[in-house]
């Protein structure tokens, strides 16, 4: 899968989005101001989500309507305040993806109705992200996928009949170019109930590349994530936790963001290929490896023992594979004490 002229895939570098949420806190300024450091902090992406609080919910503020979860950061809200809250002026998209094109990033959004598809689309977006509370919105996936570009599927909460109805969906719609994000849909998500061994298992289940959408505290999580193969990462950004943002407490903070970038750079290259060869750098070091020696002056005929020879630091002898066979013959001239044991010294 290819996203403007990133490649999504297991061979290439992970993918790395800054998710910018709410928390510009309702200011196009700061906004533009964490396009500008998301940049700085490596992101290849910046990431919107494009609603409004009357395309996600009604305007009610008791019952179902109302957070009533302690352990939410959004407790005592209603879902409509909150999205209010929470929202990118659909005004404001433009000149925040201008900027993140003129600082090289990609810039796309995650559409939440069929109007969002179509405003995305007179954008000219190149790539749209399904959150993990719409992935049973089958038909607004479908009217996503019928749009032919990639998509980024995020799979918090959903089983794997769900997520494999979503997957047929998009390509019962001719689309192909789909990737899956391990996510749990927790803010923060708690590392024990991040179960990142699922990446691999996902995209073996689907045939298409995974990543991971990261909500825990910190960068480890997205940093063992890469080890398993993710080809995406999905991490919420902000200036400042101290800031009010609805998703602040859970975002990293920019150098926070770069330390994880660097540390996701750092872990693609370790990573390698499956590899039996001795590196550049080994070859040198193959001289102080184990080899036999003779460790006492051995006179012309006398017979090699182990008392007078021994497999020790450097490697200029024979391997020490070869000291049975060296034990009991004899030595072929005098050797001094430190001479490394090759074949012409023994008959």
């Amino acid at each position: 899968m290819k996203i403007a002229h990133h490649t999504i895939d297991p061979g290439a570098p992970p993918f790395v989005i800054a998710e910018m949420s709410g928390n510009h806190n309702q200011s196009l300024d700061k906004a533009l101001e964490i396009v500008e450091a998301a940049a700085k902090a490596g992101a290849q992406a910046l990431k919107l989500q494009t609603y409004t609080a009357d395309t996600m919910t009604l305007d009610i503020s008791e019952g179902e309507f109302f957070i009533k979860d302690e352990q939410s950061p959004w407790e005592g809200k209603s879902l409509y305040d909150l999205y209010t809250l929470a929202h990118t002026p659909w005004e404001w998209h433009a000149p925040i993806m201008e900027r993140a094109q003129e600082l090289g990033m990609v810039c796309f959004s995650t559409p939440f109705d069929r109007s969002a598809v179509d405003f995305l689309e007179d954008l000219g977006v190149p790539a749209y992200k399904v959150a993990s509370f719409e992935i049973v919105d089958l038909p607004l996936i479908r009217y996503i996928a019928e749009q032919g570009k990639p998509i980024i599927l995020s799979t918090g909460m959903a089983t794997l009949a769900e997520i494999d109805e979503a997957v047929r969906i998009i390509r019962e719609a001719g689309n192909n170019q789909i990737a899956l994000l391990k996510c749990t849909s927790a803010y923060p998500a708690p590392p024990e109930e991040m179960n990142l061994r699922t990446i691999p298992h996902l995209a073996a289940a689907f045939g298409a590349p995974v990543g991971l959408s990261d909500h825990t505290l910190g960068i480890a999580t997205s940093v063992a994530a890469v080890a398993l193969g993710a080809c995406i990462i999905e991490k919420h950004f902000t200036l400042s936790r101290a800031d009010p943002g609805p998703d602040s407490a859970f975002s990293l903070e920019p150098h926070e963001f770069k330390a994880m970038v660097d540390a996701v750079r750092e872990t693609e290259k370790a990573l390698g290929t499956v590899c039996y060869e001795v590196s550049e750098h080994e070859k040198a070091s193959r001289v102080f490896r184990r080899s036999l020696f003779a460790v006492k002056d051995i006179e012309e005929g006398e017979e090699f023992t182990e008392e007078n020879v021994r497999s020790i630091r450097p490697g200029y002898g024979l391997p020490p594979k070869y000291l049975p066979v060296v034990i009991g013959r004899r030595a072929a001239k005098r050797i001094e004490r430190g001479t490394p044991i090759d074949w012409d010294l023994i008959i």
